[in-house]
């Protein structure tokens, strides 16, 4: 025995072979002795704590080599109850259900959903989830509508539209969670890529994935801006990511403004380059979401919670810069994005090729930040109703506040270590223009061009 050596220690037992509390011969009968699901959220509450301590990764590293991982966890043990914050971190209870359903397009906005699965995310929270693979938006609405879905990867959108009945019979729906903000861009055929100036792109053919998605309501604000009326001076169609590339490639469009890996895909192929990205548009914007009906969180609150706490997890592991290209090899694969790697790092990393000789470095082009701020359900309420798709008054901090469940994701990302902000709204810039959702109305009524009123 070490000189000052003391049997009771947390530290020396677990040098010693023992476990942090003392009861067991090692940390791992420790483990296996506790509820299911509860040596995960203690582990969780530790590394959110280790976080606190040492906020540089480097020193974090440090310290987790100079004493070992097991010493680290014994050690904070003794001076932290990390065992009661686990188990309040756990405390909405056993899932109802364990085997789930959570539908989802191949792009990257879908990350942490996808990459929750091949790496645990999932199985920690005690959740066996199948991550179905899904064909366009459409398919992805009514499967959830007609719960064959558990919860699915929706566009931000999507659950205001839902929730509305706009495009389909109204169902109370909810977003407890922003997946991926920015990680879009405008893509034009190589045949224009001397037509850089929208004002000339008058009776050009483009394409978006969804009547309700960032990427309708965003093309159709820059090409407002420059002065042309996306109803009478263009055409905008719906089409599924996945055939974006092969119509751009038949030159059955002349752009699209599209989710990626979509964008880089086209460059990858020689078939496009990238014009502008979304986050010179609206810097970070959202894009896509985690979305579930609100009788499935109602009827499966438990469930409900541990698949929430899963993919704000996986959503905080995306955020850091040092994880994507792990991810990219990830989500790359054909049950998954079916796309080569490259073209996913490069999306992840920032690090780009245009499709016009340059090479790009912009780190954010993607990100991932989960929580839902409200304000932008409120925007994007003025351009469902800018463009017709909405009509008559319109409630708009009452349905923000309905669909985007800001409460439940900043108690969450609290509860994992994360600092959600402290309002539920604020103002933002779309192309310079300053957006406050206290004054809906008056934003819609600066705009010349528009349909609704």
């Amino acid at each position: 025995m070490a000189l000052f050596d003391n049997p009771f220690d947390p530290e020396t037992r677990l040098r010693r072979g023992g476990c942090s509390c003392g009861e067991h011969r090692s940390q791992a009968e420790h483990d296996a002795a506790l509820p299911t699901g509860e040596a995960a959220a203690q582990r969780l509450v530790e590394g959110a704590v280790m976080r606190a301590l040492f906020p540089r990764d480097a020193e974090r590293r440090a310290f987790l080599r100079s004493v070992g991982a097991a010493a680290a966890a014994a050690a904070l043990s003794q001076f932290l109850p990390t065992r009661f914050a686990a188990e309040a971190f756990a405390e909405a209870g056993k899932p109802e259900k364990t085997d789930l359903k959570v539908g989802f397009i191949p792009i990257t906005c879908a990350t942490p959903i996808i990459m929750a699965a091949p790496m645990g995310f999932y199985a920690r929270q005690g959740l066996n989830v199948d991550v179905v693979k899904t064909a366009g938006w459409a398919v992805i609405r009514d499967k959830t509508l007609n719960r064959e879905y558990d919860a699915a990867h929706m566009l931000a959108p999507m659950p205001i539209a839902i929730t509305l009945g706009v495009g389909s019979n109204p169902q109370p729906y909810t977003m407890p969670a922003v997946e991926n903000v920015n990680g879009q861009a405008i893509t034009l055929a190589m045949k224009h890529r001397d037509r850089r100036d929208p004002k000339d792109w008058k009776g050009f053919k483009f394409a978006v994935p969804f009547d309700y998605s960032m990427h309708n309501y965003l093309l159709r604000y820059y090409l407002a801006e420059a002065g042309l009326d996306p109803d009478a001076d263009v055409q905008i169609r719906a089409v599924p990511p996945p055939e974006m590339v092969a119509n751009l490639r038949a030159d059955n469009i002349d752009g699209f403004l599209a989710p990626d890996p979509v964008n880089q895909r086209a460059v990858y192929d020689g078939v496009g380059f990238i014009h502008i990205l979304s986050k010179e548009i609206w810097d970070r914007h959202p894009c896509c979401a985690f979305a579930a009906s609100e009788t499935f969180v109602r009827e499966t609150p438990n469930t409900y919670a541990a698949l929430l706490r899963a993919v704000i997890e996986a959503t905080a592991y995306a955020s850091k810069p040092e994880h994507r290209k792990e991810i990219a090899a990830q989500i790359a694969p054909a049950n998954y994005l079916n796309q080569p790697v490259t073209v996913v790092e490069q999306v992840l990393t920032g690090t780009f090729a245009d499709g016009l000789g340059n090479v790009r470095k912009v780190p954010d082009r993607v990100d991932f930040d989960p929580f839902p701020w409200q304000s932008f359900a409120v925007w994007i309420l003025t351009q469902m109703k800018r463009w017709g798709q909405i009509k008559g008054d319109v409630d708009y901090a009452a349905v923000a506040k309905k669909v985007y469940l800001a409460t439940d994701a900043a108690k969450l990302m609290r509860q994992d270590g994360l600092v959600p902000p402290e309002s539920t709204t604020k103002t933002f810039a779309v192309m310079g223009k300053t957006f406050d959702p206290a004054k809906p109305e008056e934003y819609l009524a600066s705009f010349k061009i528009r349909r609704g009123s």
